[in-house]
């Protein structure tokens, strides 16, 4: 038997599958997620997906120029000649192009980076540019960290300590680095309240430091009167720890007994070079003593002079 077939009528059973695939229509491309418009983010190879691998990143070799791997949707790894990995994020905001750093490999990993990047696209999908956001950010940073009593305090201890012994400037500092920073440093300023400050002063006073909590008390009202002066707080905490701590217990010393040990005591006192009032009180007490021992010699040769002559000797 012949079969006759007409040139322009194929049977069905003729046609491959292979051609039937190719004759069909093609598919029409679908972002995987329709959530935010596929505008935002400017990725140089269109609409192609790129994923990137740790492999590939760890891989990367620094080149003579700066060159680039990238992960899809704007995410890239910048490679800079000495070597550096830099996360980089391509993007639109009000139709301009916009470039957001995103951290260095490896302390920003591959995930670390496309969360940003996820983030970064819910806020452009609320209209918010994330360039404009990290910059406010880092400037409310910058704000809260000049404002914060530990800089204060160094700005405060910089600007009086040329007129202080270098001891003294010393000891203050090392108390302020013992005692305050640890604990209220980064606090803001104008934030820090009297039961925060006196919570920093127990921890002083519980092991037995009665009077260096005074003093480190006394330390603090300087500086935050300073911060007052300066318009980064309005009123003074250790104002209300008046009474707060113990009282520190008075030691009475020994007096001088010999001339010599006086004539020390007032070179002693002649010499200091410290705060400009206690030097003044110093130097006027120090009068008084000299004045007070000879008034003293004075009465005891005359009442000495007297009992001699009512004796008859």
């Amino acid at each position: 038997m012949v079969f006759s077939i007409h040139k322009n009528k194929v049977p069905q059973f003729f046609i491959k599958d292979s051609f039937k695939q190719q004759h069909t229509e093609p598919i029409p491309y679908q972002i995987p997620n329709t959530k935010y418009p596929q505008s935002y983010f400017i990725d140089p190879h269109g609409e192609q997906k790129m994923s990137l691998t740790n492999i590939e990143i760890k891989n990367a070799k620094p080149r003579a120029k700066a060159w680039k791997i990238y992960d899809g949707e704007g995410l890239f790894l910048l490679i800079k000649p000495n070597g550096g990995k830099y996360w980089r994020l391509k993007y639109r905001f009000n139709g301009k192009e916009k470039m957001l750093s995103l951290g260095v490999y490896d302390q920003v990993t591959l995930a670390d980076a496309r969360q940003k990047r996820i983030e970064a696209r819910d806020l452009l999908a609320n209209e918010i540019d994330p360039g404009f956001l990290k910059q406010e950010k880092k400037l409310l940073r910058k704000l809260a960290a000049e404002n914060s009593f530990e800089f204060i305090a160094h700005e405060w201890w910089t600007k009086f300590s040329s007129k202080w012994t270098p001891k003294h400037a010393a000891r203050i500092m090392h108390q302020l680095e013992k005692e305050i920073f640890p604990w209220l440093g980064r606090r803001t300023i104008g934030e820090i309240t009297a039961p925060q400050l006196l919570a920093v002063l127990r921890r002083i006073e519980n092991r037995g430091a009665i009077e260096t909590a005074h003093r480190t008390h006394q330390i603090c009202s300087q500086v935050f009167r300073y911060a007052i002066a300066t318009g980064r707080a309005e009123r003074d905490p250790c104002a209300d720890l008046r009474g707060a701590l113990p009282p520190v217990k008075k030691k009475h010393y020994a007096s001088f007994t010999d001339t010599k040990s006086v004539g020390s005591l007032l070179r002693a006192i002649n010499d200091y070079q410290g705060y400009f009032p206690t030097k003044c009180a110093l130097r006027l007490r120090s009068s008084l003593l000299s004045h007070f021992e000879l008034f003293t010699n004075d009465g005891q040769q005359r009442h000495q002079s007297i009992n001699c002559d009512s004796n008859g000797t």
